[in-house]
């Protein structure tokens, strides 16, 4: 797989996309294609990174010619997709449909995506559809927001969810970010959800070493971070399970321009990595790239040999 990690040649015309037209908005009106050479879109951070790996060694692996083309930004690689100078990229499915919807409706439109999977993914490919777009399956995978304690603190009261916590009455402070303390999946749901008793918000960021620092010295006592992170062993930071589902449904999905990668060949390929990888999978892929210093492709190629799905 060749990689092309700059914007050079990429023209985000978005007059010239080839989506539907006005006329035929919402309906898909010819077959889908099957260019047999593809460009990966990748935004930049590891994990995307790494999936867009996968995805290229997948496709090579089904006769497909496929390059990889970063961009770092939602704005810029998402008309790049409908245009079709993107074919193939990762996305997490409520935080795309919320994309999409504030794109066609206005950014104040109420939020599509929810922790609810199958409404999410229904309200996502709405949206999509008209766009020149198919979503495809979600995998197993979700890298969804998430809250960890120390691992000596969640023996200690006997943690296991965040309703342990909330039927435990202890005072927490919450090391975040600071529109944590506005968001309904931070300290109101907490409070609403799980009755947590949030005593403040300490404004360090969402899974930052500073946050994760100062919970691993007892300064705070969660950190909100994500179900992919890579480095919560080496703080001694555990997660504790939303076990009643606050947070939104941002499972891994693959999104395809379909008029040059909507054909069978193409979902297929793309299938078998949903059909094994789980969120300890990437979140232990994460770990060896950020932790290990290991090459995304190393890595992704690792793991796609030892699921049996590259020869």
């Amino acid at each position: 797989m060749r990689r092309r990690a700059a914007l050079a040649g990429l023209l985000l015309l978005t007059g010239c996309a080839s989506g539907p037209s006005l006329e035929t908005q919402g309906e898909v009106t010819e077959a889908p294609g099957d260019s047999k050479h593809l460009t990966i879109g990748s935004a930049g951070f590891t994990e995307s990174d790494l999936l867009a790996t996968m995805y290229g060694l997948l496709l090579n692996e089904a006769g497909y010619k496929t390059s990889m083309l970063t961009v770092a930004n939602r704005e810029l690689y998402e008309p790049a997709l409908e245009s079709g100078q993107i074919d193939v990229v990762a996305e997490y499915a409520a935080t795309f449909a919320d994309w999409l919807n504030a794109k066609t409706n206005g950014a104040d439109a109420s939020a599509v995506g929810s922790p609810d999977l199958k409404a999410t993914m229904t309200a996502l490919r709405k949206l999509a559809t008209p766009r020149g777009l198919t979503v495809l399956d979600p995998g197993r995978a979700v890298d969804q927001n998430a809250f960890a304690v120390t691992g000596e603190y969640a023996r200690q009261h006997d943690l296991k969810t965040l309703s342990d916590l909330g039927r435990s009455g202890l005072e927490v402070r919450l090391a975040a970010g600071d529109e944590c303390v506005q968001r309904p999946y931070c300290e109101p749901g907490l409070r609403k959800t799980y009755g947590i008793d949030v005593t403040g918000v300490d404004p360090k960021g969402v899974g930052t070493t500073q946050a994760k620092r100062a919970v691993q010295n007892g300064q705070d006592q969660m950190v909100l971070t994500t179900t992919t992170d890579a480095t919560l062993d080496e703080f001694g930071l555990v997660l504790l399970a939303d076990d009643k589902h606050l947070q939104n449904a941002d499972y891994i999905v693959p999104v395809v321009n379909r008029s040059r990668a909507g054909s069978k060949g193409v979902t297929g390929a793309l299938d078998r990595l949903n059909d094994v990888l789980t969120t300890s999978d990437l979140a232990s892929m994460n770990q060896q790239v950020d932790s290990w210093r290991r090459l995304p492709e190393d890595v992704g190629r690792t793991y796609l040999e030892d699921k049996g799905l590259l020869k």
